[in-house]
């Protein structure tokens, strides 16, 4: 049995919120999904996609079959995780779920090894079905947030479950560029006369190894993470159709959410600055390759994001802690603010830096703030339904900044933006958090548990 922590470590611990073992658990899976999102989602499989799998297309014809691929799966996970999520809550399998969406989204990963040029249908399928496992785990990873972390802490665990997520999406994709760049340092083909198989093989390694990564770094929340009990509401009985009471929890919560006033309101906030945000971080790389900054430039500068948000994010906690969440996510939407206006100027690979890192001092901090905030103005028996709410604007957030892309020009689109973080931080600002938090705490005072809580397992 391992020795307890010394008094030094159980401090840093505890102000990073990963003072149980329940809670490391739970922050490991933003180290393990976020290797997927980086490489697959962001940086490496896009790349790939347009030179190799989609090689024989017309470039634009390539960007637009990735985007509509990206559609496809965002779509689709918009509008089945209400559903799932009002299940899982009425059925007490949040875990259950969680792992299914988790092997779905390991195995199609997996597969992308075995795409090689022109087979961008495979391609295609692939990415959005590893795009849904990606994003429909994570609307049953969120939910677990308010069963794992009490009243208090969770800001401090969300922003340190982002750092970890920032570190190892990095610490992978730096080894993953590595073998790619100089495929001879681990043994790997290298050199003139090489067959196509030997050419894409650093590159379809990478996609192996995200899906080794996600899989094995999941495993402490799948195994010391506790399913939160079953709670019933007042006019349901154990054993009914899980289905059918979903579907009457599901829009019995439709109906209720405008009641939740204050998580309402942010909501609608979040999808307005959550939309810029995710703008930001999307149409950032094509941008800077539009103004004629180098690719070497912009890489570095993504991989360098990824370590740069790391103390931030854990800051944004600690921030929170002193300010609150809300008006924490305040400043950093300021920041964003200034980030649109720079933007607009951008010229050089070294303003595209000082942008970047920018980015990376608010966006995990802000992201994981609006995670934490929201679980603490929702009933916790309803947790999975509603971060499915949640879910849907996310996916949502996003769409309507690049639309003003391929409107207008990218120079006048980009100061357009600011608009979105001027919008969603004024409605922030509408929302009272005590009452929505005094709300939620009162709702869960009403419902009635089938089962007390079981501990974390050993």
């Amino acid at each position: 049995m391992a020795s307890d922590p010394t008094p030094d470590s159980s401090t840093l611990l505890q102000r990073l919120g990963l003072h149980r073992p329940e809670l490391r658990a739970w922050a490991m899976y933003d180290w393990a999904n976020s290797a997927m999102v980086t490489i697959i989602i962001t940086a490496v499989y896009p790349i790939y996609f347009s030179k190799v799998a989609a090689g024989n297309l017309k470039p634009d014809v390539a960007t637009d079959r990735h985007a509509l691929a990206t559609m496809i799966a965002l779509l689709i996970v918009a509008f089945v995780s209400p559903v799932l999520g009002a299940i899982a809550d009425y059925a007490a399998i949040k875990k259950r779920l969680l792992a299914c969406f988790l092997f779905v989204g390991v195995l199609a990963t997996s597969g992308m090894f075995f795409v090689h040029s022109g087979d961008w249908p495979l391609a295609m399928a692939l990415f959005i079905v590893a795009n849904i496992g990606a994003a429909g785990s994570f609307v049953f990873y969120d939910s677990l947030l308010p069963h794992v972390a009490r009243d208090g802490e969770m800001d401090r665990v969300s922003t340190t479950a982002y750092a970890l997520g920032y570190l190892g999406g990095g610490l992978l994709l730096a080894v993953n560029l590595a073998w790619i760049k100089f495929p001879h340092w681990f043994g790997l083909p290298a050199g003139d006369n090489l067959t196509e198989a030997q050419q894409t093989l650093p590159v379809r390694l990478a996609f192996l190894s995200v899906a080794v990564w996600w899989l094995v770094f999941s495993l402490p929340l799948l195994f010391r993470v506790s399913e939160p009990p079953q709670r019933l509401e007042a006019d349901e009985t154990v054993g009914e159709n899980p289905v059918k009471a979903a579907l009457v929890r599901l829009k019995e919560t439709f109906q209720e959410l405008r009641g939740y006033k204050h998580a309402f309101l942010f909501l609608l906030a979040f999808l307005i600055y959550g939309d810029g945000i995710g703008t930001i971080y999307k149409m950032s790389a094509v941008y800077g390759a539009e103004l004629k900054i180098p690719d070497g430039s912009l890489l570095a500068a993504l991989l360098a994001v990824q370590f740069i948000g790391i103390p931030f994010a854990i800051g944004f906690g600690m921030l929170a802690g002193r300010l609150g969440a809300k008006n924490s996510i305040l400043i950093g939407l300021a920041v964003y603010v200034g980030v649109s206006i720079l933007g607009y100027f951008m010229k050089t690979a070294v303003h595209f830096w000082a942008l970047a890192i920018l980015v990376a001092m608010v966006q995990g901090g802000t992201q994981a703030l609006s995670r934490s905030l929201f679980a603490s103005m929702i009933p916790r028996e309803k947790s999975a339904e509603f971060f499915a709410f949640f879910a849907v604007c996310e996916k949502f957030a996003g769409i309507f900044g690049p639309a003003i892309f391929a409107a207008i020009s990218s120079r006048t689109a980009v100061l357009a933006v600011l608009s979105f973080f001027i919008v969603g931080g004024v409605m922030l600002l509408c929302v009272d958090v005590a009452q929505g938090q005094q709300i939620a705490r009162a709702v869960d005072a009403k419902t009635r548990p089938t089962a007390e809580p079981a501990p974390p397992s050993a």
